[in-house]
């Protein structure tokens, strides 16, 4: 009972200090890891992945992949500047590649490392169901969420010894290879359903800043779900919310995304 004591107070302690709130969103969470050292792991590992994987390069759809993501990113970098947060992304250093894979997938790790596998394009069909997937992966970079899961772990690994800086570079390293495994699903954090649905919101809003359709969002998840009907679910959609919740979720954000859509000049 000391000890459960101590960790809620510990518990305490820790939000005090390390809350982050989305601004976006306006979602608060919990981030006590070294964003630093995430993002220099981060970048390490995405090198890693692309020398074993096959990059595509110089294709239409590469072509695609880099201006959409570029679009998503300047129209981020430009929210943040209005809102005077320009510093949260200064430490970003972005990366668009379009990598040979019949996995149904997209990732974007911290630092804005972002990989988007050719089995997804017949799904995505157009520039806008392709910044669907984009701006909800970026949106997991942007909002931290990749901190937050690795904040999680430390505390329910180690507890009140995160207060007094008793975490060593060994145990650091092991919590990020395990929020990122090297193989075949690599850099495949497990983003939890709150996350997901953030993702889900932000990315709508990005895409609209960026001046791309966010009515083609539901048409893109109903396609996703349609691909994995009577098969194994993709890892895209592993813990994502219910196509009835996002749904739901994404009707309930359109308005707000079409004033951003509208303000970028796309047409209603």
């Amino acid at each position: 009972m000391k000890f459960i004591h101590l960790f809620g107070i510990g518990a305490i302690a820790l939000s005090a200090v390390a809350c982050t709130t989305n601004p976006i969103t306006g979602r608060s969470s919990l981030q006590l890891a070294n964003n630093s050292e995430i993002l220099t792991m981060s970048a390490q590992e995405y090198k890693t992945t692309l020398s074993k994987g096959k990059v595509i390069s110089g294709t239409a759809d590469a072509k695609r992949v880099a201006n959409v993501g570029n679009r998503i990113k300047n129209a981020a970098e430009r929210y943040y500047q209005s809102i005077g947060r320009s510093a949260d992304l200064a430490s970003y250093n972005w990366e668009f590649n379009l990598l040979q894979s019949n996995e149904l997938n997209a990732w974007c790790m911290p630092g804005g490392k972002v990989a988007v596998y050719t089995g997804i394009l017949p799904i995505t069909k157009d520039d806008n169901g392709l910044a669907v997937v984009m701006g909800h992966e970026v949106s997991h970079a942007l909002a931290g969420h990749g901190n937050e899961r690795i904040s999680q772990a430390m505390v329910a690994q180690y507890g009140g010894a995160i207060l007094g800086g008793a975490i060593s570079n060994a145990q650091w390293a092991s919590i990020f290879q395990k929020a990122y495994p090297i193989g075949s699903q690599v850099a495949l954090l497990k983003y939890g359903r709150n996350q997901e649905s953030e993702a889900d919101q932000m990315g709508l809003y990005l895409m609209s800043m960026a001046g791309y359709d966010p009515r083609a969002a539901i048409p893109f998840w109903n396609r996703m779900e349609a691909a994995s009907s009577g098969s194994r679910q993709p890892e895209f959609l592993s813990t994502h919310p219910n196509p009835e919740t996002r749904i739901s979720d994404i009707n309930k954000d359109l308005p707000k995304a079409l004033e951003y859509y509208k303000a970028a000049g796309g047409k209603i």
